[in-house]
């Protein structure tokens, strides 16, 4: 059988999403509105927290937008309609790629705090989206770079970009996060801790996501650019992003590329029932 009407009507839905995205990243660049470092009294400037990444570091955005777009037209590729992969994924990809939009906007009307609520959203679809990719794996290299790198590269940076957008929306409730005060750096370092924690943890139940733990590492390594080369500096954060960025690399590096649940199962498969492809 065919693609059904779901099908059609996710794969436009997807391509409106995309379009969106773009819309909001000219917004969030600039193009059109104001660049994100100079929203809410420069909140979430590269210099704002302890927890902020150099500047260098949000350049990785161009590669996430260009594995959106690959993704984008290989959904919409002849016989992609009823792939496992696709049925699985669309919809969030959709949800991620609007969610990516309306933080932006967010951010352009300087509300901090509704930008966190926005972005935890968005990292959990693409947490439950990168789940879904380790119980279909890619059969082709198209697929791993279009879906599996483009969505591992995703979360990976929107995971470390989570921790700098909650200690931006401290920093801008008049607490002192961007000092070598005592507090905000202990509170800094268990924050990254945490967020190599739940990634290894990730890793170790859904398969060694090395796209995701060089994304992170790429934030995190900017990081500890960010508190040696820039303000506000401190050494203490500058050592535990970098060790947090090596702990995910050897964590990738030694764990199983599949979940450990299923040994060598999860492998992907292709269908064109629909009520079966649909679960």
């Amino acid at each position: 059988m065919g693609p059904t009407r779901t099908d059609r009507v996710r794969q436009l839905v997807v391509v409106l999403a995309e379009v969106f995205c773009v819309v909001g990243t000219l917004v969030g660049t600039g193009v059109i509105g104001t660049p994100v470092a100079e929203t809410a009294g420069g909140a979430l400037s590269a210099d704002a927290t302890l927890v902020a990444p150099a500047g260098t570091a949000f350049s990785i955005w161009s590669v996430i937008y260009l594995g959106l777009a690959a993704y984008t037209i290989w959904q919409l590729l002849p016989g992609n309609a009823t792939d496992v992969r696709a049925r699985a994924t669309g919809w969030l990809a959709a949800a991620s790629m609007v969610l990516n939009a309306t933080w932006l906007l967010v951010t352009q009307a300087d509300l901090v705090w509704l930008s966190v609520v926005v972005i935890v959203v968005l990292l959990a679809v693409l947490v439950e989206l990168v789940r879904r990719l380790a119980r279909h794996r890619a059969e082709g290299w198209v697929d791993r770079l279009a879906v599996d790198a483009t969505f591992g590269l995703y979360l990976g940076w929107v995971a470390v970009a989570t921790c700098a957008n909650t200690a931006a929306a401290v920093g801008d409730s008049r607490w002192d996060v961007s000092s070598e005060d005592t507090i905000a750096v202990v509170g800094t370092i268990a924050l990254l801790a945490l967020l190599t924690t739940l990634e290894v943890g990730f890793f170790w139940r859904y398969g060694a996501r090395w796209a995701v733990a060089l994304a992170s590492a790429w934030g995190l390594a900017w990081v500890a650019v960010g508190r040696t080369a820039e303000t506000p500096e401190s050494l203490p954060t500058a050592v535990a992003a970098g060790l947090c960025a090596a702990v995910l690399l050897l964590a990738a590096a030694a764990l199983p590329p599949v979940p450990r649940e299923r040994g060598g199962q999860g492998r992907r498969v292709r269908t064109s029932t629909p009520m079966s492809a649909a679960r």
